[in-house]
C-alpha cells in the first residue's frame, strides 16, 4: 500500500475515535458507531491501528470503552507499577505495565 494513502486512513481513524471519545457522554450510540468505523477502516485496508487507538477497545469484547465512562481506571497496589483497566460492559480487567526509567 502507499504510504500517502496508510497515512490518509490513520488520520481518519485517529479523527473517528476523538469524535467517538468526545461524544461517549451526550450519545454513545454515535460513538460506537464511529468507533467501528474507525476498526472497520483498518480491517478493510489491512492497516495495524496505532497502540493509542488500540487502547480504547476491550480486550475481551472488543467493545469501545472511554476512560471514566464505560471504564473504570485503578492504579496497581504492588510493586510491578502497573494501571488496571476494567471494562464496564464485560468486567473484565487487564493490566498496563508502567516501566521504569532508567536514569
Amino acid at each position: 500500500m502507499k504510504p500517502a494513502i496508510r497515512d490518509l486512513i490513520i488520520e481518519r481513524m485517529q479523527i473517528l475515535i476523538k469524535n467517538a471519545i468526545s461524544n461517549a457522554r451526550t450519545n454513545p450510540e454515535l460513538a460506537e458507531r464511529q468507533a467501528v468505523l474507525a476498526k472497520r477502516l483498518c480491517t478493510k485496508y489491512r492497516i495495524r491501528m496505532p497502540y493509542e487507538l488500540r487502547s480504547n477497545y476491550c480486550k475481551k469484547c472488543k467493545k469501545f470503552i472511554v476512560p471514566g465512562f464505560s471504564a473504570r481506571i485503578r492504579i496497581g497496589r504492588s510493586n510491578l507499577k502497573s494501571i488496571r483497566i476494567t471494562c464496564a460492559f464485560c468486567n473484565h480487567t487487564y493490566r498496563k505495565i508502567i516501566k521504569k526509567q532508567i536514569l
